[in-house]
């Protein structure tokens, strides 16, 4: 049975171990605020964007040379990017992350493809690293405070390897923020663009009088131009999501961690308590058998 000087320290350690995961938690809360209304604050964007893209591709004669749009006969190498966090203390928001990615590449190596890897997060890159893969590309620092900037990088890189062909498809895999208790895993394919989506919603939603415009330069010029923003627009929203699910990932573990901390606080000050009882009562029967040793 431990001592009661190991229970007092052992109650000590559990109580400065909870005062961190309740900061934790309350910082995570705070900052989860703010990573909400990014998001809210993005959607209109990305709405206005693709409805330029789609107006705008409706007046093009031809999209055959728009390079992002570009599927190809054969798909010989994947991109799998991973969008991790750089701080673990989150639950299971890298870990699940990791293991769809890992399940999408046994698919694709079944199908006798190649998988090219970049890492967004140091624990996505990290954990590929210690698999010994090879990572094409890394960016991290960001993971939980995402910029347009940080959006713009990777879709230069990503536009760059797709069109010198070095991959034939690209495909983001983060976790999707739904609340602050449900993030799911969301595997999307970035490039080539879909042409569905230019193709806009269906027409009932375009009733009325419409109007002509004219474009210069060419549509065609202008979708030149608007295809790389709209990859970033994709790639950004990722990166509020997954950085809104991380925080609310980390607030609910170590919310957890706290509840379980002052569970084993209990636990420990009743051991305690039932040490020192022990203690007195052993005194007691001491002293007991002592005047009894000396009345006889």
């Amino acid at each position: 049975m431990a001592s009661l000087q190991d229970l007092r320290r052992r109650i000590s350690s559990v109580r400065n171990t909870r005062k961190i995961t309740k900061a934790l938690e309350l910082v995570a809360g705070a900052r989860l605020r703010r990573a909400q209304t990014r998001i809210e604050e993005m959607r209109p964007y990305a709405d206005r964007m693709q409805e330029l893209m789609i107006g705008t591709a409706r007046a093009a004669s031809s999209l055959r040379n728009l390079a992002l749009l570009q599927e190809r006969d054969e798909i010989r190498r994947v991109a799998v990017v991973v969008v991790t966090g750089d701080r673990g203390l989150a639950g299971p928001f890298n870990g699940q992350v990791l293991r769809r990615a890992f399940e999408l590449e046994r698919q694709i190596r079944a199908e006798g493809q190649e998988v090219t890897w970049l890492a967004v997060g140091r624990k996505g890159a990290s954990t590929l690293r210690f698999r010994r893969y090879e990572v094409t590309a890394q960016w991290a620092g960001f993971a939980d405070k995402p910029t347009y900037h940080d959006a713009q990088a990777i879709g230069h890189k990503l536009a760059e390897l797709y069109e010198a062909e070095e991959v034939d498809r690209v495909v983001l895999i983060y976790n999707r923020y739904e609340s602050a208790l449900v993030q799911r895993v969301t595997t999307t394919d970035l490039l080539p663009i879909r042409e569905e989506v230019l193709a806009g919603e269906e027409e009932e939603q375009h009733e009325g009088p419409t109007a002509d415009f004219f474009y210069e330069p060419e549509p065609e010029q202008i979708l030149q131009r608007l295809l790389p923003v709209y990859l970033e627009t994709e790639i950004y929203r990722a990166l509020l999501e997954s950085a809104a699910a991380f925080l609310a990932s980390q607030m609910t573990a170590m919310r957890n961690a706290s509840k379980n901390a002052g569970d084993l606080i209990d636990n420990l000050t009743l051991s305690l308590n039932r040490a020192r009882q022990a203690e007195i009562t052993q005194e007691i029967l001491e002293v007991v058998a002592g005047a009894d040793a000396l009345s006889g």
